[in-house]
C-alpha cells in the first residue's frame, strides 16, 4: 500500500486571529486531493479557533509540543489531553529549536512521545543534524542516537510521523537536495527496519523539513522515500497550498 502523502504546516509562534482565519479559508477553499493529509499547527492559544474554522476532510489541527502529564502544577505547559479536548489530533515534538532554546534532551523527547501516544495523539517527530554535525560527517549517527531514544519508549509506531529536518536548512533558505533527502530518508527508513521490522517501516512515512517552499517541493516528487513535507514560514503564505498539491 502507498504511504499517504503528509504535509504539516508548523506555524510557530506566528499568527493572529485574522492571520489563521486567512490561512484556513484558504486550505478550506482550494483544490486538495483526496490523497493528502495536511496537518495545521498554530500557536496553542489558536488551537480551539482553528479546528472550529477547518471544513475539509483532508485537513486536521496539531500542536506544536506538549508535556509528558496530562494536568498538574506545570505553569505555562500544554496537556495532551487538553489538545485532544479541543479537537486537534497531533502533536509535534522534538523540534529543532524546542531541542536546542528549550534544552530538551533525547531521553526527554523519547518520553512526550510515549505519553502522547499513550494518550492517542499522532507524534510528528522531529529529528535532524547541525551543520557542525553535517560537516563532520555526523547525519546519520545523530539522526539514530534521537531515534533510539524513543525506540526505547515506543514500540509501535503506527502513529508516529517522521520529519527528517536538517537544523542548518531551517530558515536559512538552504535546502537538502532531493538526491541527499533521498539518500538519507533511505537510511532512516532501514535503520527503522533493522528495529521495528520491514512492514512497519515501511509503512511509516518519513517526512522533509528546512526551507521546504512552493517552488523546490515540487523537485522532490519522485523521490520514493520522501513522503511528504515538514513545512515553517512558507505555511503561512498561499504557497502552501503549492506545496500541498506538488505530488499532483
Amino acid at each position: 500500500m502507498a504511504r499517504t502523502f503528509f504535509v504539516g504546516g508548523n506555524f510557530k509562534l506566528n499568527g493572529s486571529k485574522q492571520s489563521i482565519k486567512e490561512i484556513v479559508e484558504r486550505l478550506n477553499t482550494a483544490s486538495i486531493p483526496e490523497n493528502v493529509e495536511v496537518v495545521i499547527c498554530p500557536p496553542a492559544t489558536y488551537l480551539d479557533y482553528s479546528v472550529s474554522l477547518v471544513k475539509k476532510p483532508q485537513v486536521t489541527v496539531g500542536a506544536q509540543n506538549a508535556y509528558l502529564k496530562a494536568s498538574g502544577a506545570f505553569t505555562g505547559e500544554n496537556s495532551v489531553d487538553q489538545i485532544k479536548d479541543v479537537g486537534a489530533k497531533w502533536v509535534i515534538l522534538g523540534h529543532s529549536e524546542r531541542r536546542s532554546y528549550f534544552h530538551e534532551d533525547d531521553k526527554f523527547v523519547a518520553d512526550k512521545t510515549k505519553f502522547a501516544l499513550g494518550q492517542g495523539v499522532g507524534v510528528i517527530l522531529c529529528i535532524g543534524e547541525t551543520l557542525e554535525e553535517k560537516k563532520a560527517g555526523k547525519t546519520l549517527d545523530v539522526v539514530e542516537r534521537q531515534l533510539n531514544a524513543v525506540l526505547e519508549e515506543v514500540k509501535d509506531w503506527t502513529n508516529v510521523v517522521v520529519a527528517y529536518e536538517p537544523v542548518w536548512a531551517i530558515g536559512s533558505g538552504l535546502a537538502a537536495t532531493p538526491e541527499d533527502a533521498q539518500d538519507i530518508h533511505a537510511s532512516i527508513r532501514k535503520f527503522l527496519a533493522s528495529k521495528l521490522g520491514d512492514k512497519a517501516a515501511s509503512e511509516l512515512r518519513i517526512l522533509y523539513g528546512g526551507s521546504a517552499n512552493g517552488s523546490n517541493a515540487v523537485t522532490f516528487k519522485d523521490k520514493a522515500d520522501v513522503d511528504g513535507f515538514l513545512v515553517g514560514g512558507a505555511s503561512l503564505k498561499p504557497e502552501f497550498v503549492d506545496i500541498i498539491n506538488s505530488r499532483n
